[in-house]
């Protein structure tokens, strides 16, 4: 089954500052992909291609309750702990 993404998908990207995230933040909205937050530990207060960037995805998702999806761009060491 294959993930859908509508007009009603509010994303967070996790890893938002790295190479890959950037990258594929940037991808996302030149589609329309309505990215509302990031998150990168210890990078809160940037912003990544108009995106607010957060030093966690609770503190996110305290200031965007409407996020309904997340992807994750993180090393693979960090994985277990993003999910």
């Amino acid at each position: 089954m294959g993930v859908l993404v509508g007009r009603e998908t509010r994303a967070l990207v996790q890893g938002i500052t790295g190479r890959e995230g950037s990258f594929h933040t940037k991808l996302m909205l030149d589609y329309g992909t309505r990215v509302v937050a990031g998150v990168t530990p210890g990078k809160g207060g940037q912003e990544v291609h108009g995106v607010p960037v957060y030093d966690s995805v609770r503190e996110a998702l305290a200031e965007h309750p409407e996020v309904n999806a997340s992807v994750v761009f993180v090393p693979a060491r960090f994985a277990k702990d993003a999910v």
